[in-house]
């Protein structure tokens, strides 16, 4: 029996998911709770079915949306192809994100190597979380790792995302140690991660790695959610009007350059 793998979008000429343009498919499914998730219709691993309002000449008309569908690995890489010249030109690729693309290791894994086949640039947009002998496995499959960190503090972590971050930690040092690129990238989360004593934590617990003079991407908060959970029929828990200040990023960004690492403010 082929392998099939739960995606709730696929995402064309992307430019915020790593290098060049790119092809961005969702995996459904995460085990992690973040009170700010950006993309919340990817938390659950199952499909889902929300009822959406239209307006038709002036009326309301109510229809059902299926948020997920399983793909075959075919299917994604048809989807993949029809852009692999704009891929190729700009020095893109596929990106898989979502969710949590290591809750679907087997699919991701084939999906990955039928890329390599056919000389597509892979990157994998991940938290982290996996088993530890399933990341050290899987991140070979990969051109490029983009390993979110939301936070240091074992507590904080548990506190905003649902789960701790040991096994997070200790799979970003099995990625450190191997020979893979990657770049992470930090949420900036007022009033969650941007007071000085968080970028304390992130510069010390970097010292243990062979990091140095590599990327790091800061990712401002925003509220884009907000109408992704009304439509799920979710409260949405941030208060939308926050920012983070221009002198917490600045002060953020300073402190990261000044210790050798290579800031980018975006993705």
């Amino acid at each position: 029996m082929s392998l099939t793998g739960l995606i709730f979008d696929i995402k064309r000429f992307s430019v915020n998911d790593g290098p060049g343009i790119r092809t961005t498919v969702f995996f459904k499914g995460c085990p992690l709770s973040c009170i700010w998730c950006h993309n919340p219709e990817g938390r659950n691993a199952c499909t889902e079915q929300i009822v959406v309002s239209e307006m038709l000449d002036g009326k309301a008309y109510l229809r059902n949306e299926n948020i997920g569908r399983f793909y075959s690995i075919s299917e994604v890489m048809q989807e993949i192809e029809k852009e692999h010249i704009f891929h190729e030109t700009s020095d893109g690729g596929v990106t898989f994100s979502g969710g949590e693309p290591l809750m679907q290791p087997d699919f991701l894994k084939e999906l990955a190597a039928e890329c390599r086949k056919k000389d597509i640039h892979t990157c994998l947009d991940t938290s982290g979380e996996c088993d530890s002998r399933i990341f050290g496995k899987i991140i070979e499959a990969f051109d490029l790792v983009l390993f979110d960190v939301k936070m240091i503090n074992q507590k904080k972590h548990i506190e905003w995302t649902g789960i701790g971050n040991i096994t997070i930690l200790d799979n970003l040092k099995i990625l450190d140690q191997s020979e893979v690129n990657y770049i992470l990238r930090i949420p900036l989360i007022p009033g969650v991660n941007i007071e000085k004593e968080s970028t304390f934590n992130l510069l010390e617990f970097l010292k243990q790695l062979k990091f140095s003079g590599k990327e790091i991407h800061l990712l401002p908060y925003h509220a884009m959610a907000k109408h992704k959970m009304n439509r799920l029929g979710m409260e949405y828990p941030m208060d939308e009007n926050l920012r983070v200040a221009d002198e917490d990023l600045n002060r953020i960004y300073n402190s990261l350059m000044q210790s050798g690492y290579k800031v980018k403010i975006g993705g």
